[in-house]
């Protein structure tokens, strides 16, 4: 039963079951023979899918699931079933909510390949927009499947005597879970501020490239030239922007504030200075593009602001000031500042790190730090193209340990929650199996299911 928990964490609270559905779909329109290994209402699951999604799995827990070809097509089966029921029962979701959830994957991808064109390319794409209409597809049978779970599970929930039944059940059967090392972590970060004469010639430069395009010359061959925009050379600085789109709060807001044709003044946002053209509006849609220019920062202010971030971790060091009030009267870094630089994990939206999966250059720097221990002061630039320099804390640490109920009651907590609302779907699934449409092929007949696909009678 532990291990089916986990399998159903992989596929159920993480992106994983997106890109699986999304890289599987497209190959499969490119490999034209592939046997369909069961029909449930209008949904199908190819064989490929099966061996595809099994695979990633493995990958993705390090080979600590090990999972058959007929445990996976039930899985699947069960997504399908859930989505097919979303839809009898009317669940519904907006295009807005898909079209925001489709910026999220093309920005995942994105940041994952390094370019929308490489994106575009791994996957056998056309361009952009043959891209996003996969992944709206992709996209909605996810939220069906989402909303129409949540709505079975929502009234769940467990009561401390339940977990506490839940630890005694696991601990008697030597099936206590080991939790990874966890750690919490804070930075301090100073940043090489660019002087306000180089603003101001940034400023000037726009204004300039803003009154050569009102008089006639062309907004993309200026953004070709001028912009430090990097996706500049494969869209000429054009975007289809929406309110829910992954941009910037700035770059938004000009978008929705200009008439068509018209061109803004210099704007500013953590990226820089921008100018924005507004060439067409599509309903909720804006098309528009902008030229983006970045301050130059110098040798010598990164060579100044290393020399300061050094001082402050020395100070720190020596015990001259704590890292908190360090960072309430050094650090640039106005996220983290408020929270005595508390770095906050961007795929949990916890402050906790998991130390076995984190990103591997920051792994480096931390992975044999103690408790209180600060790392070197480095350089780093953000996406926005910011220069700085950072130090980090090891502000907590738990080494990898089994699961003590006091200690970690809230991760058996969610353990047990997540059972209780995995028997719920299951006792829903075996109702609805009942009264749907379901083939399945001849050589998946023979697996032995948890659930009675087969509809064999007496069961």
């Amino acid at each position: 039963m532990q291990q089916k928990i986990t399998i159903l964490k992989f596929i159920k609270t993480t992106f994983l079951f997106t890109l699986f559905v999304f890289f599987s779909a497209q190959l499969s329109a490119q490999i034209k023979i592939d046997g369909v290994a069961v029909v449930i209402g209008k949904n199908i699951v190819l064989d490929s899918d099966i061996e595809k999604f099994k695979q990633e799995i493995e990958v993705r827990s390090e080979g600590k699931i090990q999972i058959s070809d007929c445990e996976m097509l039930e899985e699947l089966m069960q997504q399908k079933l859930l989505a097919h029921h979303a839809v009898i029962d009317s669940v519904t979701v907006s295009d807005e909510e898909i079209s925001s959830r489709v910026e999220r994957s093309v920005a995942y991808f994105t940041e994952q390949f390094g370019s929308v064109d490489k994106v575009i390319k791994a996957y056998g794409f056309n361009d952009l927009d043959d891209l996003k209409k996969e992944l709206f597809t992709v996209q909605s049978e996810n939220a069906l499947i989402e909303k129409e779970q949540l709505k079975i599970t929502e009234k769940i929930d467990v009561t401390p005597e339940e977990v506490r039944l839940y630890y005694v059940g696991l601990k008697d059967a030597g099936e206590l879970p080991e939790f990874s090392a966890e750690i919490e972590l804070a930075q301090l970060v100073i940043k090489a501020k660019p002087s306000e004469a180089e603003k101001e010639r940034i400023v000037t430069k726009l204004k300039e490239i803003k009154k050569e395009i009102e008089e006639g010359s062309s907004i993309k061959m200026k953004a070709i030239i001028n912009s430090d925009d990097p996706g500049v050379v494969s869209n000429g600085g054009k975007y289809e922007v929406t309110k829910d789109s992954p941009f910037i709060k700035e770059f938004k807001e000009m978008a929705f504030s200009l008439d068509v044709g018209q061109i803004s003044e210099p704007f500013e946002s953590d990226f820089g200075y921008h100018i924005m053209q507004l060439h067409e509006i599509r309903g909720n849609m804006r098309v528009a593009t902008h030229i983006l220019m970045q301050p130059n920062v110098p040798e010598s202010l990164l060579l100044e602001t290393k020399n300061k971030a050094e001082k402050v971790a020395n100070e720190i060091k020596l015990g001259e000031i704590s890292f908190e009030e360090a960072v309430q009267k050094y650090s640039d870094d106005e996220d983290t500042k408020n929270d005595d630089g508390l770095l906050i994990n961007p795929y949990t939206g916890e402050t906790t790190w998991d130390l076995t999966r984190m990103d591997p250059a920051l792994y480096a720097r931390v992975a044999e730090l103690q408790k209180g221990d600060l790392t070197d002061v480095y350089f780093d630039e953000n996406k926005s193209g910011e220069k700085m320099y950072k130090f980090i804390i090891m502000r907590d640490r738990t080494n990898t340990h089994t699961a003590d109920l006091v200690n970690d009651y809230v991760k058996v907590q969610e353990l047990a929650l997540t059972k209780k609302k995995e028997e719920a779907v299951t006792k829903w699934a075996k109702e609805k199996i009942k009264d749907t449409y379901i083939k399945l092929s001849k050589d998946h007949r023979k697996c032995k299911f948890t659930k009675n696909w087969k509809k064999e009678t007496g069961k």
